[in-house]
């Protein structure tokens, strides 16, 4: 059975330097592959991007500084396995040479229906959500995830009651 549900992430990072910067130049030289990487990855169905390829020019925020990462996964499992193995691991760690701390949570999770492609503004207000309320079955973290709304006790198996394929 395909899943009903798909899992929304949105992370922002505020950058030490601009990207043009000779101080980030190994963080943008790995934008390219890394990107390639999620998108071979099982489970990965769509990323926000801009017609270079990514979306470090897309400004959700006032500050320049402060970049976006906004994708789309099949299950929680599929997006844990990329970002916490391989290449992405390696990149994860050395993350403190090229980003600052934020005093913001700079990582949300959410539950979307399986066709719906999150938006920089829903990603936008769902970390606003998590920074004001915390983790809850709307808006997640790694640390603190929900189940998809289907898997959840009592959920109604909306493929089953309407006897749909």
């Amino acid at each position: 059975m395909s899943s009903t549900y798909h899992l929304a992430q949105v992370n922002i990072a505020r950058t030490k330097a601009p990207l043009d910067d000779p101080l980030m130049r190994g963080f943008v030289e790995q934008l390219d592959p890394i990107n390639q990487l999620a998108e071979r990855s099982p489970g990965f169905v769509w990323r926000l991007q801009t017609e270079e390829g990514d979306a470090t020019s897309i400004q959700l925020f006032d500050d320049s500084r402060l970049i976006v990462n906004l994708s789309l996964w099949d299950s929680f499992e599929a997006l844990k396995n990329y970002v916490y193995s391989g290449d992405h691991l390696t990149v994860l760690k050395a993350k403190k040479s090229w980003m600052e701390k934020l005093d913001t949570p700079s990582l949300a999770l959410w539950w979307l229906p399986a066709g719906q492609l999150p938006t920089p503004a829903e990603a936008k207000a769902q970390l606003a959500l998590l920074a004001k309320n915390g983790p809850s079955s709307t808006v997640f973290t790694f640390a603190r995830p929900y189940p998809a709304p289907e898997a959840e006790p009592g959920a109604a198996d909306v493929h089953s009651a309407l006897a749909l394929p």
